[in-house]
């Protein structure tokens, strides 16, 4: 098996004799052989190792809608992959299966930076995607991943719940391209019993990437019926956004399906997330998505000025493509917030084709 005592970062050893990792808010001081709460970052006598450092539950060709982002070189191909574990314990995790995994064995997929590298440009992917479990507890495995590819033209994109301290977080987003951070909701009491964490550094995280960094931003929040879906926690959400961030970050409310520890909720209503959408439009975003679901409307990108369709979508299929190289409308030459390549290919469209490493 690939190295699993690879050194990590970002810790320091408290008086008391135990030993603090300073990745993220929850502050794991752990003794001799346990692991923080991510599962997959552990002391071992006097130092830190990250145990899944070259090792993932898989790699897949996505679209980038799949992410999603909508804004950021759309119809591109993205290869993804996840490791093990995460640092937060939410009850309705939508890939609990890989975050929530205590098998390090199921690990089989092995893949050193440079391979993963070499294998997005040979897929032909703009991008290469740390996703499925939170790439915050693998930070030095991305961030070197993200090295590989930057230095074959290949993009770095982070999927991500944006729970991380400062330090980390500034040499984390220096070796990104994009990210989507996952807003799980609005309350940090939603925060607190439902994911075993606090909303303020997520949001100290969102200002940060639209201030400080050149990193592409946009924003998921799953819906879920009866906890984080009423229109007055949804409505002082997207006026946070349009006061903190401005109108131009998109904005994507998901779907929920019944997993995990919330089986008892039912599935999230088409209708609620139309709802959403017209109050975030309302509130003066201008690109606001539905996911999860068939819906072209919610799918779709608009001019901001002139409202005229400019990149029609059906859950993962581009129907039509109308946004100019330099990234503007074609009708009334305003600019489109995003990244866009010079010349549109043949969208990507909604496959995901499994793909296997092969190491160098």
């Amino acid at each position: 098996m690939a190295d699993t005592t690879y050194p990590a970062r970002w810790w320091h050893l408290n008086d008391d004799g135990r030993m603090q990792c300073d990745l993220c808010p929850r502050d794991c001081k752990l003794h001799e052989g346990q692991r923080g709460a991510c599962f997959v970052r552990q002391r071992v006598g006097d130092e830190m190792v990250l145990t899944t450092y070259g090792r993932s539950s898989g790699f897949c060709i996505d679209p980038i809608e799949k992410k999603p982002l909508n804004h950021f070189y759309p119809g591109s191909s993205i290869l993804s992959f996840g490791t093990a574990g995460c640092n937060l314990a939410c009850k309705f995790c939508q890939n609990w299966d890989i975050s929530k995994s205590r098998d390090m064995d199921r690990l089989a997929d092995q893949a050193t930076p440079q391979a993963i590298a070499q294998a997005a440009l040979k897929a032909g992917c703009k991008s290469v995607a740390f996703t499925y479990n939170d790439p915050v507890i693998f930070a030095e495995y991305a961030m070197d991943i993200a090295d590989a590819c930057h230095a074959v033209g290949v993009k770095a994109v982070a999927v991500t719940a944006g729970y991380m301290h400062a330090a980390p977080r500034r040499e984390f987003y220096a070796k990104m391209d994009a990210a989507n951070v996952d807003l799980k909701a609005f309350t940090d009491e939603f925060y607190f019993k439902q994911c075993a964490a606090h909303l303020e550094p997520v949001l100290d995280t969102l200002k940060y990437l639209k201030y400080e960094t050149d990193v592409w931003v946009e924003i998921t929040t799953l819906l879920i019926p009866g906890k984080n879906d009423s229109s007055e926690e949804i409505t002082t959400e997207c006026q946070w956004i349009r006061k903190n961030l401005g109108p131009d970050v998109p904005v994507h409310f998901t779907a929920f399906h019944p997993d995990y520890k919330m089986r008892d909720i039912h599935a999230t209503p088409p209708a609620t997330l139309t709802r959403a959408r017209d109050i975030a439009l309302k509130a003066g975003l201008h690109h606001v998505y539905t996911g999860n679901v068939h819906d072209e409307r919610g799918g779709s990108t608009y001019c901001p000025s002139c409202h005229a369709p400019l990149i029609l979508r059906d859950w993962y299929r581009i129907d039509e493509y109308r946004v100019t190289a330099k990234g503007k409308c074609p009708d009334c030459g305003a600019g489109i917030a995003g990244r866009y390549a010079e010349k549109f290919g043949k969208p990507f469209g909604p496959r995901r084709i499994p793909v296997t490493i092969q190491q160098r």
